[in-house]
């Protein structure tokens, strides 16, 4: 489903793996009262521990239990896959990239390792603490893993909500021209976030229809050259995108964007060599960046069907809404 966000054209796919050799993957758990998952991101190529890419990272409400994100902050690189999963699903899936790692990760024996993995609580609609993904799950994700994938309530987002409707799993991209060369900004999110929307109040409990909780994950890929300080700058944006949607934020949420760029680095004896980037010709990636996002946000709820909590309170999509909205 296309929709018209921003001013920017889409890439080919309209997803974050329009990025040269980006590559997503889902496992997706449904048993009993279980329904959760795990989506992982994969950079492109081999070796990821030889190879890291420039990254950076933004914590706008910390109310989240990722790992890794301190060594990325410090260092401003990447070097595994990034997983998305349900909150009591971390340490699982941080083993087991551990695991993918030592046997994928690197041609040279692996002594340490900083695998990159979110959350958000997905309890409404998953027994969050059968904790279901381990290592046949993320496994199983990053074999499925390529350039095309599916959107909505799959993987990581298959528990999730977003403004009281169904949340889910979403993707959207940009394309930038720079000197006759086009290049790529894709965003993913996990969507587990926001106060719930006003056609929705009336089947809430009165102390959930004002509260903006949950979290929200966003991950940035591009091609262009930028370094991790400005990578930094151009993934705070997609808080545009949250604004934009009726966010503010608030106390009990999760609010966290992970970004790398594939654009390479050259090593030259002591010395690193990459290009970057003009300071004065961020405006462009800032805007794909807020655009990307803010479709990304909307394809996880249009893409995502209506289901039921464990409660058995029924959850209606954004889709069966709209659908509603034009019979009238």
């Amino acid at each position: 489903m296309e929709l018209a966000i921003g001013r920017l054209p889409h890439g080919k796919r309209n997803l974050i793996t329009d990025v040269p050799g980006v590559r997503v993957g889902h496992c997706t758990v449904d048993q009993g009262d279980a329904h959760t998952g795990v989506t992982v991101v994969l950079p492109p190529g081999e070796h990821l521990f030889d190879h890291k890419l420039t990254a950076a990272c933004q914590v706008f409400n910390g109310y989240g239990k990722t790992l890794g994100l301190v060594q990325v902050e410090e260092l401003g690189t990447l070097e595994t896959p990034i997983a998305l999963t349900g909150t009591l699903n971390v340490g699982r899936v941080h083993d087991a990239l551990v695991s993918w790692m030592l046997a994928n990760g690197s041609a040279s024996p692996i002594t340490s390792v900083n695998p990159v993995v979110c959350e958000c609580n997905d309890s409404r609609l998953s027994d969050i603490a059968l904790r279901p993904v381990g290592e046949q799950e993320v496994f199983a994700a990053i074999e499925s893993a390529s350039a095309d994938f599916a959107l909505g309530a799959v993987g990581a987002g298959r528990g999730t909500l977003c403004y009281g409707l169904k949340g889910g799993i979403g993707s959207s991209s940009r394309l930038m021209d720079f000197d006759g060369k086009t290049y790529t900004l894709g965003v993913l999110v996990q969507s587990n976030y926001g106060a719930s929307a006003d056609f929705n109040r009336a089947e809430l409990p009165a102390n959930l229809s004002e509260s903006d909780q949950g979290s929200i994950i966003l991950i940035v890929a591009t091609d262009l050259p930028l370094s991790c300080r400005q990578l930094k700058r151009v993934i705070r944006r997609t808080s545009v995108a949250m604004a934009r949607l009726g966010s503010y934020i608030g106390h009990g949420s999760g609010e966290i964007a992970v970004g790398f760029t594939t654009a390479p680095r050259q090593a030259e004896g002591s010395f690193e060599h990459a290009q970057i980037l003009r300071e004065d010709l961020l405006n462009q990636p800032f805007r794909a960046a807020g655009e990307a996002a803010e479709e990304a946000i909307l394809l996880s709820m249009l893409c995502a069907g209506p289901d039921r909590e464990l409660s058995g309170r029924r959850v209606r999509s954004l889709r069966e809404y709209l659908a509603k909205k034009d019979d009238k």
